[in-house]
């Protein structure tokens, strides 16, 4: 699964990971926002590989957490969605916006291939394949971006909102629209009037 080859989501051993992801995300998401030692342990069992300062709002939904890597200082507002059949790796300083998904799976593009089958056993299955997202440190996604499989979206970039990101994106780039394209570079015009004020 993580190379990029089809799978079987249906594997006993990848549905117990799911599963235990999914019960991990309920638990935190079940907690009340003040709770912040049980939010943390939960955070910690769910994104083992993630750095400090992660501040997440939830409600979030994982395939697999252990997936996915996660930097310092990383912002997760409302309903925060990763489904981390392939590796998916976030950057230092990075905000998310409210409904973010990063969707790692593909389907085949044919019928003949994407339709579920039936094992031997009896049960149901299909065929994915998944893609890395990579992020780089320093970004900013407004709310409901979605970045599909195989996307490098690289440092200090702006997603505009309803943003769908199907292609990378180079470093210090504004990128809008569905598909997702670079409209401007970032640079030292861009900086803050208000920058003075951060305290």
């Amino acid at each position: 699964m993580l190379a990029g080859k089809l799978y079987n989501p249906a594997d006993p051993e990848l549905s117990a990971m799911r599963e235990r992801a999914g019960d991990l995300c309920t638990r935190f998401n079940a907690l009340p926002r003040g709770d912040h030692a049980g939010r943390a342990a939960v955070l910690d069992e769910l994104l083992p590989h993630h750095g400090e300062g992660l501040d997440v709002m939830g409600p979030v939904f994982f395939d697999y957490g252990c997936h996915t890597t996660v930097g310092d200082r990383v912002f997760m507002n409302f309903n925060f969605t990763v489904l981390d059949c392939a590796p998916v790796t976030i950057g230092d300083d990075v905000l998310f916006g409210p409904n973010v998904s990063l969707l790692p799976p593909m389907h085949p593009i044919r019928f003949q291939d994407r339709n579920v089958r039936r094992a031997a056993d009896g049960s149901y299955y299909d065929y994915e394949y998944g893609k890395p997202i990579v992020i780089g440190s320093n970004c900013w996604f407004g709310g409901n971006v979605t970045v599909v499989g195989g996307v490098t979206i690289g440092e200090g970039c702006v997603i505009g909102a309803g943003s769908v990101v199907v292609k990378d994106i180079p470093p210090h780039s504004v990128a809008v629209g569905n598909p997702a394209r670079p409209i401007r570079t970032i640079s030292d015009a861009d900086a803050s009037a208000y920058q003075d004020y951060a305290r």
